[in-house]
């Protein structure tokens, strides 16, 4: 009983200690992250920042629309027109002037990154991801929704994942002060922390769905549309 309840302090002491060098904007200590992101408080911290970060930004979305409108669409077009920027200008650089910035290769990858996932999550609220809408439209009703909750289970235990593996990433990056390749003072893990907030995105995505289908269910509703790759 007193190993368990020291255990259970344990883990709360560690999730106080990720929380604040996680939180700690100006100077982030990531040697103790990183030590701290090694103990069996991460999981929890994880959980809690995946349901309750999701679910605050949900509610963000639901009370400014243009937000939740325009958050995603607007970074994937502006990394992808810099990734193309960048590729157009320095194939010119290097063809025509025989001269090329060292960054010009690393830099878009890091963007790409950007982009990708941030088009993950707006696409999970279009629900062209692990929809198999022709497929569920044939089932009865209390079975779509059944896999309608297990898709969100789903996606909430890819969030929890990558949010913690991500987050240890990026410590381990900014602990070795590790600089984007060809810059001077760009750090990795400034590109890193975008992954982890870019799935506490896709999880207030998962939450607009959830309700959706709640009251698309309570409502008799269909609860399968055909999902639409871009649409609205």
């Amino acid at each position: 009983m007193l190993e368990a309840i020291n255990g259970t302090v344990t883990i709360y002491a560690e999730l106080g200690k990720i929380i604040g060098d996680v939180f700690t904007f100006n100077e982030p200590d990531f040697f103790r992250l990183r030590s701290a992101l090694r103990g069996d408080g991460v999981w929890l911290w994880g959980t809690l920042t995946t349901l309750i970060g999701g679910f605050l930004i949900a509610l963000l979305y639901r009370a400014v629309p243009r937000v939740e409108r325009n958050l995603e669409p607007t970074l994937m077009v502006v990394s992808y027109l810099l990734i193309g920027a960048i590729i157009f200008v320095e194939v010119i650089r290097r063809f025509v002037f025989s001269e090329q910035f060292p960054w010009s290769t690393t830099i878009p990858g890091y963007l790409f990154l950007i982009m990708t996932w941030t088009g993950c999550s707006y696409n999970v609220r279009l629900r062209t991801h692990l929809s198999f809408s022709e497929f569920r439209s044939k089932m009865p009703r209390l079975p779509q929704f059944a896999l309608l909750m297990l898709d969100a289970v789903l996606w909430w235990g890819i969030c929890l994942l990558v949010i913690v593996t991500a987050t240890g990433v990026m410590a381990n990056a900014g602990n070795n002060f590790m600089i984007v390749t060809g810059t001077d003072d760009v750090f990795v893990w400034w590109f890193m922390a975008t992954l982890p907030l870019a799935f506490v995105l896709l999880s207030a995505r998962v939450f607009q769905n959830l309700f959706d289908d709640i009251s698309n269910y309570r409502n008799g509703r269909p609860l399968i549309e055909q999902a639409v790759l871009g649409g609205q």
